[in-house]
């Protein structure tokens, strides 16, 4: 079982803070990278931040700065922090897992609604 399981969504006011959770059924280092996708409603999805397997980071301009990607190895567990939330950060968000040789697998989403 490669698939990762995603928690942590909910309902948050604009300006608040989420962490979300990705959890491995393996050894983070099994994996070539890590990475949290979201899907805004109505939109494509779309790649929000990546943690490699020698633990560099890369994010999307609009969550830079906001955002941040890290990963507990004796968890088996990635974290997404999110802060200074707005409404466009509203979204499904996905966690996705690169084994090498063109396979990937995804999460089944947490929901993530910024509102007042």
């Amino acid at each position: 079982q490669v698939q990762p399981v995603e928690s942590g969504g909910g309902l948050v006011q604009p300006g608040g803070s989420l962490r979300l959770s990705c959890a491995l059924s393996r050894s983070i280092f099994s994996f070539y990278d890590i990475s949290w996708h979201r899907q805004p409603p109505g939109k494509q999805r779309e790649l929000v931040a990546t943690i490699t397997n020698n633990g560099a980071t890369n994010y999307a301009d609009s969550v830079k700065g906001r955002f941040t990607i890290s990963r507990d190895n004796a968890k088996k567990t990635v974290y997404l922090q999110m802060n200074t939330l707005n409404s466009e950060d509203t979204a499904v968000y996905y966690c996705n897992v690169y084994i090498g040789s063109g396979a990937d697998y995804w999460g089944q989403g947490t929901q993530v609604i910024v509102s007042s």
